[in-house]
């Protein structure tokens, strides 16, 4: 595997990323610090692994220092787990969770209209 390997696996991850989670940003690096919470800490971790890899490659004397197989291993979670999100189901959640906000609110509001009303007589 050679420096143009890496550097293509953290583009590819860069990629999907921007594909999948709609995150912006120019290299892999920056696009982690744009991710905040919306990756899983595992792959957090693999993708920060993998795009020290893609810096550390960009140097003659550095390549030879990459662990290939750890690299290898980083790469192929990241792109498991990303190529395995569902744009749909996502957006499912957030309607679902946006929803759910709105009910328990309105219910609050509810609760406190009655307890109002039966405090000054009316029920």
């Amino acid at each position: 595997m050679g420096a143009a390997t890496i550097q293509q696996m953290a583009l590819r991850v860069a990629e999907l990323m921007q594909e999948k989670l709609k995150i912006k940003g120019r290299t892999l690096d920056d696009k982690l610090r744009a991710a905040g919470r919306r990756l899983p800490k595992p792959i957090k971790e693999a993708a920060h692994q993998l795009a020290l890899a893609a810096e550390q490659a960009k140097h003659p004397k550095l390549v030879m220092r990459i662990d290939e197989e750890a690299v290898a291993q980083n790469y192929d979670t990241c792109v498991r787990y990303l190529n395995g999100l569902d744009k749909w189901y996502r957006r499912r959640g957030i309607m679902l969770s946006l929803t759910l906000s709105i009910l328990l609110s309105l219910l609050g509001v509810v609760v406190l209209l009655l307890i109002v009303l039966r405090w000054r007589g009316f029920l």
